[in-house]
């Protein structure tokens, strides 16, 4: 009965952990996809085009007498690249942080599996020694 009693606990124990780590809330879905991306190669590629492509032309631009719409020393980029900036901080940092909470949510659950381990295997050891006093 005891033996029935560890198993079910270990089993609920795993049907806890997997369901705290797959539901998600539809914040940490975006934030993670926004990590995800922004920590990618075809990202910084992406935006160094984008940036040279404003920069040359709008130098075009003013080289030739034409009216530039963002003209040296590029004030709207700026504005664009530091408002991308403040929302990437927190977004990164939301994403850390429910990894973080992920990370400690199964180390909780290895912890339990390994102390219900333990405890089992002392039970298979005193099993053993009385076996080994009755012999």
């Amino acid at each position: 009965m005891e033996r029935l009693k560890s198993i079910v606990l270990m089993i609920k124990s795993i049907l806890i952990t997997f369901i705290a780590r797959y539901r998600k809330m539809d914040g940490d879905l975006i934030a993670d996809k926004v990590t995800g991306e922004l920590g990618s190669w075809r990202f910084i590629v992406t935006q160094t085009v984008i940036l040279l492509a404003w920069i040359s032309l709008n130098v075009y631009l003013m080289h030739d007498h034409f009216k530039a719409w963002d003209p040296y020393p590029f004030i709207l980029l700026n504005l664009m690249l530091s408002f991308q900036a403040a929302f990437t901080g927190p977004i990164v940092l939301m994403s850390q942080n429910r990894q973080g909470k992920k990370d400690r949510e199964a180390m909780m659950a290895d912890l339990e599996c390994d102390l219900r381990s333990e405890k089992d295997l002392k039970d298979i050891r005193d099993i053993l020694i009385d076996i080994k006093n009755k012999l």
